[in-house]
């Protein structure tokens, strides 16, 4: 890591939530993009969200059940009722309204209480015209829509998934922050099985348990703000301006740690990077805990 910034001793603490994966197709992959970006939209934490959801990936037509362009999604939530709940309202609403679409499992679950009952709900939207076809042992729904057919799966698999993995980056100036965050998100999107629910893959707002208003769950992370700097009991260093926070969610504890420490090297070698840092609770939160020394290869602290 050229830049040498510097790489608090201290660990990331991520908690357990149930995921699942989508594979949206449609007749072009801007199409299937826009499904999968609506599908997505107000997703980025279960603190006010019902599920944090984003893209994984884009889909060749050699990767899909039906041959066409797709966009793979990834969601989570706290249970698998919550995540159910969520996907069938989800895919509902944006993904069964969008030109040529059509919407599959991207996840097999051996055991039926894992699956989530998708096709086998947004099938009644057919008003007794629907039709269902079994393939192997998959079944799929066919509702017929103004354009022709949306060819859905009957279920879906789920998952134990890892919510919470986060890096922290402080920098000389806002420019130069937003710049390393973003090399960051860069390199976690080539990651498998990770995603990074907030806008654009990057957090202004990082929060705190608690408000001083009761009607609040979360506020303003103050200690990590730097215009509280003289207010509060502040967790910046001289010179920092800055602070960017990156958050991924996972399918497993290898893609997390494997996402956060390419996250951690592209922010490292960003120009105007002073320091990197993780959120946690003392271990309070979650039982996942990735400390950035283990993720780094060296104690880079100072």
């Amino acid at each position: 890591m050229s830049n040498q910034p510097m790489i608090d001793d201290t660990f990331a603490e991520a908690f357990p939530m149930r995921g699942t994966r989508l594979m949206i197709t449609a007749i072009d992959t801007a199409l299937a993009k826009t499904a999968a970006v609506e599908f997505c939209g107000n997703a980025s934490s279960v603190i006010g969200c019902d599920t944090e959801a984003g893209i994984e990936r884009e889909l060749a037509a050699d990767e899909t059940v039906d041959g066409r362009p797709g966009v793979s999604v990834l969601a989570f939530a706290f249970d698998k009722k919550s995540l159910e709940k969520a996907i069938v309202a989800r895919v509902g609403q944006n993904v069964l309204t969008c030109p040529t679409t059509a919407c599959y499992s991207g996840l097999d679950s051996e055991e039926k209480k894992d699956r989530i009952k998708l096709g086998a709900q947004l099938r009644f939207f057919g008003d007794g015209f629907q039709v269902s076809k079994k393939f192997d042992d998959r079944r799929y729904w066919r509702v017929p829509v103004m354009d022709g057919e949306f060819l859905c799966e009957d279920v879906v698999g789920t998952a134990k998934g890892i919510g919470g993995g986060n890096l922290l980056i402080c920098g000389v100036a806002q420019a130069e922050t937003l710049a390393a965050a973003r090399a960051a998100a860069a390199a976690i999107e080539a990651v498998p099985d990770v995603i990074m629910p907030f806008p654009a893959g990057i957090v202004r707002s990082g929060s705190k348990v608690g408000s001083k208003y009761a009607a609040l769950k979360a506020s303003t992370s103050d200690g990590w703000c730097p215009t509280l700097r003289a207010q509060t009991t502040t967790k910046l260093h001289e010179g920092e301006q800055a602070v960017y926070e990156i958050v991924i969610d996972g399918l497993s504890e290898v893609a997390v740690a494997a996402a956060m420490k390419a996250g951690l090297e592209a922010a490292a070698a960003s120009p105007g990077v002073l320091r990197i840092s993780a959120g946690n609770y003392g271990g309070k939160l979650g039982p996942y805990h990735f400390r950035l020394h283990d993720l780094s290869g060296a104690d880079t602290g100072r």
